[in-house]
């Protein structure tokens, strides 16, 4: 009965960031304009707060504490190849796909340039949710059920205003209400996709678990660096940005560590 409950959990985590993005490209169906900028703002600052405290808490933090006991002092050493190896990951994703914001999809070939875009950096959060569920799955005592709880639904929360923020883009430019919804659903499949995939590959490997665990934080802080805080901060008042930036951190740290 354990090993049963302990696979609901992780099916019904992978499943959550994919809920959350679904959530917020329902909004095309019930919003009669365009995200007000000021509130697209607040909410990708609240998200960019909630992968940074993820990354730390949920990821890194795990990484360090698997390795301590075999190997002391240099417990780093498979947390910083993981990191600097997720980072790389999405540095060669920017590369192969060039950079598009949700305003440039005014014909078919920007519509697609964003939904690729924006796919192809939900793997990371994907690999997170993953990786967290198969040092479950695998004994890692250093992650809980609550913990990995906690890592989905945050997520989940800052997958929302993704999911608002393509399907709304979409139908502005003249695409349907239903077919926006459609679209901007499809962007969080990959997350199931990849969190499914990284639990299989922790499997066959299960030594490689801090390499995933720090892997996924450094492509979540690549992401959240490197487009996120950007964008919040590219206009409007930097204080309404830095106050939803900490906002989603200090979620994210309370949810962890209380129920972690």
């Amino acid at each position: 009965m354990g090993v049963i409950f302990l696979y609901f959990e992780a099916i019904r985590g992978i499943m959550l960031p994919f809920i959350g993005t679904t959530l917020g490209s329902s909004c095309v169906l019930l919003m009669k304009k365009v995200l007000d900028r000021n509130i697209e703002r607040i909410l990708m600052g609240t998200a960019a707060g909630v992968m940074t405290a993820a990354s730390i808490w949920s990821l890194l933090l795990p990484a360090l504490a698997q390795c301590a006991d075999s190997m002391g002092s240099l417990a780093f050493i498979p947390a910083a190849v993981g990191f600097v190896l997720g980072i790389a990951f999405l540095m060669l994703l920017d590369r192969l796909i060039p950079q598009i914001k949700a305003g440039d999809c005014t014909d078919g070939a920007g519509r697609t340039m964003l939904m690729l875009a924006v796919t192809l950096h939900n793997i990371p959060e994907g690999m997170a949710v993953g990786a967290v569920y198969a040092g479950l799955l695998y004994g890692n005592n250093d992650i809980t059920a609550a913990a990995a709880l906690t890592l989905a639904v945050g997520i989940a929360v800052q997958n929302f205003p993704e999911g608002a923020i393509i399907s709304m883009p979409l139908h502005a430019s003249g695409m349907s209400r239903a077919r926006s919804f459609i679209f901007g659903t499809l962007s969080g499949t990959v997350e199931p996709i990849g969190a499914v995939l990284t639990v299989a590959a922790a499997g066959l490997i299960i030594p490689a678990m801090p390499y995933l665990l720090s892997f996924a934080a450094g492509a979540m802080i690549y992401v959240t660096v490197s487009e996120l805080i950007p964008d919040i901060y590219s206009d409007g008042s930097a204080v309404s940005a830095t106050a939803a930036y900490s906002a989603g951190f200090l979620l994210m740290m309370i949810l962890d560590v209380a129920f972690g």
